[in-house]
């Protein structure tokens, strides 16, 4: 068991690691060199732990995580290694300054503790060269992705030697504590993620500078019709480093046999010489392959030429690009044979690396989709073009065809057999994919199932056990009439059939709130009783959900925005993956929360805010937060913004989310008596008129505008009660009528739909 992690390098991986662990609220050592004449004898690790407090994204989930990483060097507190269960070395890439740690560390450690590399260069038989066998037998290569917190793979080499159980407690601590994917790889260079990633990237970047391509046509054909991340390939190297690009490839190169592809776009590259030389690192940098200029004054982001090495403004990449993978690059254009070039020769590559890196083919894709975000893997990419037609069109651009690829020859890579999904594997036979143990995957499920209820935004799924599950599947998973309406429905089903209910999906983000274009549209046409009864129907059927005679529990992941946040503060309780982003910003397109969320959220602050007695604390720090449109930026921060209770649980482990809910539900069912309702003590006229003289003061510092003011009075209306007698409680509905009310005077307001046009055309808030 895992009680306790030292980290051994405080570099931006080794620091990044480390918090990531004490996200997990597990206490762990920081250690680094003692910087020569430097007064505090721990400045390395300690300045790393205050960059990361103030670093953007934050590789804390929390302030208070920062608490559990305690900062030492290598000088003074090795010693402390005796405590730790697992020692993570990741200094610099260099073999004798590894070894000489390791015998230091093999001096003091306690026996059994784990001790692992993140090396994803140095091979492990070189790593354990002359150590001893009670150290190799303990010693493994942990291999995380940059950023620790948020990349999911985690790849797992080990030795001849190592003891299973070694493996076996690091990769359990790293699934569910740290919610990695482990993924066990050979040991051979790169392992599997960056032995394919560092392979396409430079592909990429040469094909780019031979065809003549701009950044921003590369980027816009390498991203979303590949189902690569918006960075594509050279936004991409920016975020890395180009810095690391020399130093991997020479890596590589020397560790590669001969006849590796990998030789063939290993070229030095003069612009990249030049732009590090000059501190063009990437984004860690003055820039990178994009930059953003601010002489003058001004911020104008800016691209490099990969012809001249001149900064320009950037351009949108003037592109058609068809939006499936086989039509790009069938298409007869200059984007479309880049990207054939640049895919044929990655994916033809991935296929060399069965079984060599690795077994099987769903551990390469799973890699590529966790550790380089791609959508799918280079082997359901293979699916999408079918294996025939790939290898027909390598044949005919005289590219060699990998075994495996002939392997599936008139099949496909992976098919679902009797409801289960099967991978193709070397020796010519399926095999069922298999999730870890203890995983729930609604896809699973609806592979063999039908739904119990369906419409064209949701579905409702019997999960087992006496518990059923409630799936959005609109766009963006926003919320809508039809979602409304099968949830009124399953909440009947539920109560006859079910003893829980779960309200999830597998989407990237939970839910970003209400479909504004349905909004927007209804105020085109003036459609005002539609949009009043769509409010009003919204507030009943969540109220229905909070007062359902069976625990719903809510499962979020992503963002859970607007009317996403509100249907979960309407939950008995909620099970959240780590990676929530929970929040109420109806304030920022003009409006007030309506769907509930002003009512639950002052119910919530009264009674769980550790605040002083009376009703005006709990009024002040909702209108903070509503007002501001504050969003968590993880499940641990959504707790101490109330989003979440401090008894709603997190889940790390994004595959096991589902399970945990299902599992909370079932607990919670065992007893279940429904909520009763309770009363609203409101401040009166004079909260909401300090409430708006502290927006008018933020006003005339210039942090708000003149809309937002406008929007901050209603919501103060609504958060003080309105112009009821402050000596009576108000009940729940009075409070609704009161978000109701406020929201369609807003909706009446010009602002407040310039707002949401803009919002809808760019995707960003209006500051009006």
């Amino acid at each position: 068991m895992i009680t306790k992690v030292a980290v051994i390098g405080a570099g931006v991986m080794g620091a990044g690691i480390a918090a990531h662990v004490a996200n997990a609220g597990v206490p762990v050592l920081l250690l680094d060199i003692v910087p020569p004449g430097a007064a505090n004898r721990n400045a390395i690790a300690a300045g790393a732990i205050e960059k990361m407090l103030k670093a953007e994204p934050a590789p804390f989930m929390s302030k208070a995580a920062s608490r559990l990483v305690t900062p030492g060097n290598t000088e003074d507190d090795l010693e402390k290694l005796v405590d730790c269960d697992w020692i993570i070395e990741a200094v610099i890439e260099r073999l004798d300054i590894k070894q000489a740690l390791y015998r230091r560390i093999d001096a003091v450690r306690k026996p059994g503790s784990v001790v692992s590399s993140n090396t994803s260069t140095i091979p492990l038989a070189a790593l354990l060269d002359g150590m001893s066998d009670s150290f190799a037998r303990d010693f493994c290569i942990t291999h995380f992705f940059n950023p620790p917190r948020y990349m999911r793979l985690l790849e797992v080499v080990s030795g001849p030697k190592t003891r299973p159980e070694a493996v076996a407690s690091v990769s359990h601590f790293a699934d569910y504590a740290l919610g990695k994917s482990v993924v066990t790889c050979k040991d051979r260079p790169g392992f599997i993620a960056n032995r394919l990633g560092v392979y396409w990237l430079q592909v990429a970047v040469i094909e780019a500078i031979d065809a003549g391509l701009t950044v921003e046509e590369a980027d816009a054909t390498l991203s979303k019709p590949i189902g690569v991340p918006k960075t594509g390939v050279f936004g991409l190297l920016d975020l890395v480093g180009l810095d690391l690009m020399p130093h991997i490839n020479a890596s590589m190169a020397s560790a590669l046999p001969p006849a590796d592809p990998f030789h063939g776009a290993n070229r030095e590259l003069p612009l990249i010489g030049r732009m590090i030389a000059e501190g063009y690192t990437g984004r860690k940098g003055k820039g990178g392959f994009y930059r953003l200029n601010r002489e003058g004054g001004g911020k104008v982001k800016e691209a490099i030429s990969l012809t001249t090495g001149d900064y320009r403004p950037e351009r949108k990449a003037e592109l058609e690009l068809p939006k499936k993978f086989k039509d790009l690059l069938s298409a007869d254009s200059k984007a479309s044979r880049y990207a054939w070039k640049v895919m044929a020769r990655t994916l033809s590559y991935a296929a060399m690396l069965v079984p060599e890196v690795v077994d099987d083919i769903a551990s390469v894709d799973e890699a590529m989709r966790l550790g380089y975000a791609w959508k799918f893997g280079p082997f359901e990419l293979i699916d999408q073009l079918g294996a025939d037609w790939f290898a027909a069109r390598l044949e005919a651009d005289g590219l060699p065809v990998p075994g495996l690829l002939r392997t599936a020859q008139g099949r496909s890579f992976y098919r679902v057999e009797e409801g289960q999904r099967q991978r193709l594997g070397t020796d010519g036979g399926y095999h069922s994919v298999v999730r870890p143990e203890g995983v729930l995957w609604l896809e699973d499920i609806k592979r063999t199932r039908q739904p119990l209820l369906k419409n064209g935004s949701a579905a409702l799924w019997d999960i087992g056990d006496g518990v059923a599950c409630f799936e959005f599947t609109s766009k963006l998973n926003t919320i809508d009439q039809d979602i409304m309406t099968l949830l009124g429905k399953t909440l009947k089903v539920v109560g006859k059939d079910f003893k829980a209910l779960v309200i999830y999906n597998e989407g990237s983000n939970f839910s970003a709130g209400a479909n504004l274009g349905l909004a927007l549209f209804a105020l085109n046409i003036a459609a005002w009783p539609i949009l009043e009864q769509t409010v009003a129907g919204g507030q009943a059927t969540y109220k229905a959900v909070k007062y359902a005679p069976f625990p719903v529990v809510g499962a979020p992941s992503g963002m859970a925005l607007g009317g996403g946040c509100e249907i979960l503060l309407h939950c008995d309780a909620v099970q959240a993956h780590a990676e929530s982003y929970i929040g109420l910003v109806e304030c920022g397109v003009g409006l007030v929360p309506a769907w509930g969320g002003c009512k639950e959220m002052l119910q919530r602050w009264k009674t769980l805010g550790r605040l002083p007695n009376g009703p005006m604390p709990a009024v002040i720090k909702v209108f903070e937060t509503i007002s501001t449109a504050t969003v968590a930026k993880s499940a641990a921060e959504a707790k101490e913004l109330l989003f979440l209770r401090p008894t709603d649980g997190i889940t790390m482990n994004r595959y096991r989310l589902l399970a945990d809910a299902k599992a909370k539900a079932l607990e919670l069912a065992r007893d279940y008596v429904p909520p009763q309702e309770g009363e609203w003590i409101l401040p009166g006229e004079g909260a909401a008129v300090g409430m708006r003289m502290a927006a008018e003061s933020f006003h005339r510092r210039g942090l708000a505008t003149k809309h937002d003011l406008v929007v901050s009075s209603l919501l103060a209306e609504v958060l003080s009660g309105g112009d009821a007698d402050v000596t009576r409680p108000l009940k729940e509905d009075e409070v609704l009528e009161l978000e109701r009310s406020r929201f369609m005077t807003l909706l009446h307001n010009a602002d407040t739909i310039a707002r949401i046009e803009h919002v809808l055309e760019t995707g960003k808030p209006l500051r009006n």
